[in-house]
Parts: structure tokens; C-alpha cells; sequence
């Protein structure tokens, strides 16, 4: 039997000038989404993502909107050209849950995007606030980062295993660093972000982001949505909700959303949207499904 499909969405740092591009050349479907969401925030956003500068592109409030419009473009695609392929569940990292509760039509495109948006600006807010920093670790078991007790410092991402991302005051960040290769970790590497996201520091872009979430309309799941806070599925809109807004200050517990997919034995997993972060997580974590990147036209056709 079929058990159906998980779509996994990108979150910041998987953008690049020029993604989404040839879906935009190659299909109005596509286009018409870049071009519909030109008009809802009154920029010329489209334009940064396919001609940069990639400095703009990186500004968390072009990123984290751009990389959400060339995943949703994409699956605008992807159910117009192979709709026989139908989804049972999905996630996204961080940034990428709102593309995975668009695709579960929680959110309406225009409703997510707007809050992509003003997520974005809170959060670069609370980083020229206050100035923080973010590390990856690698090769340390959770238990060994988490035992890392020093002020300002909080554990931003379980990725996958061997792979867990720390956030905080620069300070922190570098005596976290110094402790972990103490403690055996294999690399400790600074992270080029504008501060210090999933942590407490955030918590200024929190409380006004949980106001714009009160006001905005949200529907029931139509596919189950896997949320980063609790690291499982969530059904009920209100908690939907309370987890979106945490997740700017708290973990993102990717590897446990994937764990809890993979527990419900999807037959597919299709990564939607710039770059394969994500497939390469799923290899370290141990799907027992292939998953499949589409970042490009031609990626389509490994779906048949």
C-alpha cells in the first residue's frame, strides 16, 4: 500500500540568487505566484531572488520571504503537473513550517506570506537589539551540548544526529565553543547570521509576532503538520498557533519531526525549495524512504 508522501520545506540560509528562476521561466503557474507575491508586500522581491545582490538576498527580511515563495512556486507546480502524487504530512525547518502549513492549507498563501514577512522584520529587530550569535556543533550527543550551562546561551536546532546548532550573546557562543571541542565535539563552526534566532534573545520579535498570529485566519490541517517546538504532530489549531509563535525562542527540533514522519512510514520524501539540506539531514538521521530534492525543473523528473 501507499502510504503516501512527506513535504519537507527549507528554512534560512538554503537561499541563492537565481533559485526558483526556471520554474518561473517555464511555468505561469509558478510565475504567478512570484508575481502575486510582488503585490502583497508591495516590493520587488521577486527581483532580489533571481538577480541579488546575494548581500540583499541574505537581509533576513528578503530571505526568509524568498525562500518561501520559490518552495510554495514549486509546489504550485508540483500539484498541477503530478497531481496522482499525493502528501499525507509535512514539516518545514524553522522558516519552512510556514511553508508546510500553507501546503497543509492551515494558512492561505497570502496570510503566510505576510506573516513570513513581518517574522522576518521582528526578528532582524531583536538582532539589532540585542547582538548575538549562532554556532553549529558536530559530533556531540545532545545530552553532552545541553550539559553546557553558561548564561545567554540556549540550544537553537537538533538537526539531525551529530549535527546541534547553539545560539546566545557572542560571548556564550564562544565559551560554548571552547567547552564543546573540550568535550570532544569534531568542529565547532560559526554560523553568517544576523544574530542570535531560536533563542532568548528573540523574545521582542515573539511578543509581536504573537499578535499578528491572533489576527490572522487559520484553518484546520488538511495534511498532518509536524511543528518544530513539540518535535511531533500537532492537529489543533490553537496549538498550532502557541507553537509558531514559541518557535522563535525556542529549539527547533527538526530530528525529532523527521523521526516522528518516519514512525508513519511515508513511501516518499520530497524536499521542496532551495538547496538539499535537508535530504542530507535525512541520510544522517535514517529514513527508511528515499527522499527526492526539487529545487530545479528538471528535478521533476524524478518523480515520473
Amino acid at each position: 500500500m501507499d502510504k503516501g508522501i512527506a513535504l519537507i520545506f527549507p528554512g534560512q540560509g538554503a537561499q541563492y540568487v537565481g533559485m526558483g528562476k526556471d520554474f518561473f521561466d517555464t511555468y505561469p503557474k509558478a510565475r504567478f505566484v512570484f508575481q502575486e507575491a510582488d503585490e502583497i508586500l508591495g516590493t520587488y522581491l521577486s527581483k532580489t531572488i533571481f538577480q541579488g545582490p546575494a548581500d540583499d538576498l541574505c537581509q533576513t527580511e528578503n530571505s526568509q520571504p524568498g525562500i518561501f515563495v520559490v518552495s510554495m512556486a514549486i509546489l504550485s507546480v508540483f500539484k498541477e503537473q503530478l497531481p496522482h502524487l499525493k502528501p499525507r504530512m509535512t514539516g518545514g525547518l524553522s522558516l519552512g513550517e510556514y511553508s508546510a502549513l500553507c501546503a497543509a492549507e492551515v494558512l492561505s498563501f497570502e496570510e503566510a506570506l505576510k506573516l513570513v514577512a513581518v517574522r522576518a522584520q521582528y526578528m532582524n529587530q531583536a538582532c539589532e537589539q540585542k547582538k548575538g550569535a549562532m554556532a553549529v556543533i558536530l559530533g556531540l550527543e545532545p545530552d553532552a551540548v545541553e550539559d553546557i550551562n553558561i548564561e545567554n546561551l540556549w540550544i537553537a536546532n537538533y538537526n539531525c544526529p551529530g549535527q546541534i546548532v547553539i545560539s546566545g550573546s557572542v560571548s556564550a557562543i564562544e565559551k560554548a565553543s571552547v567547552i564543546a571541542k573540550e568535550k570532544g565535539a569534531k568542529r565547532v563552526l560559526p554560523l553568517s547570521v544576523q544574530g542570535a534566532f531560536h533563542s532568548g534573545y528573540m523574545k521582542s520579535a515573539e511578543k509581536l509576532l504573537a499578535e499578528r498570529i491572533e489576527e490572522t485566519l487559520f484553518c484546520t490541517p488538511r495534511l498532518e503538520v509536524a511543528m518544530n517546538v513539540p518535535g511531533t504532530f500537532v492537529k489543533n489549531i490553537e496549538d498550532i498557533k502557541r507553537f509558531l509563535v514559541h518557535q522563535v525562542t525556542h529549539s527547533v527540533k527538526w530530528q525529532y519531526d523527521i523521526e516522528a514522519m518516519d514512525a508513519k512510514e511515508p513511501a516518499l520524501y520530497i524536499e521542496m525549495g532551495p538547496g538539499k539540506t535537508l535530504a542530507g539531514m535525512n541520510k544522517k538521521i535514517g529514513v527508511k524512504a528515499p527522499t527526492i530534492s526539487i529545487e530545479k525543473v528538471a528535478d521533476l523528473d524524478q518523480l515520473g
